[in-house]
């Protein structure tokens, strides 16, 4: 039942990973209307192109294409990265789950997964507060 939701989210967080990594024009990271761009599009390598969304889904707010008035200024205010955290972090609570299901249907005491929590507690964390 769990994996029938992991492997969408995990799929679509790819494919917006692939998206942002290559086309995304510069986005507004912090708010000061400065954009940066991640893309290769705009000249950065995938090194830097990999590390700039890490520092920018820190500061993340819920900000979802509906609110937005076109694409364009959904992807300039950080919106791809947004989704591609909280896919990743739905395909990892999905995966909880389905160790937890696993461990239940196996007859095994759910210890794996009470000790995977912890670490995506923190992971949730550090990501949404």
């Amino acid at each position: 039942m769990v994996r029938c939701f992991f492997d969408p989210y995990l799929i679509d967080r790819n494919f917006c990973i692939y998206y942002r990594l290559h086309r995304c024009p510069p986005i507004d990271i912090d708010g000061i209307r400065e954009p940066i761009s991640g893309s290769l599009l705009y000249g950065n390598n995938i090194i830097s192109g990999a590390i700039i969304p890490t520092s920018a889904a820190i500061g993340l707010h819920f900000y979802p294409i509906w609110e937005a008035a076109s694409v364009d200024e959904w992807l300039y205010n950080s919106g791809s990265y947004e989704l591609i955290v909280l896919r990743f972090l739905l395909g990892v609570a999905c995966y909880m789950g389905r160790v937890c299901e696993l461990s239940f249907r196996l007859g095994m005491r759910p210890w794996i997964a009470v000790a995977y929590s912890a670490p995506v507690a923190a992971a949730t964390a550090v990501f949404l507060i």
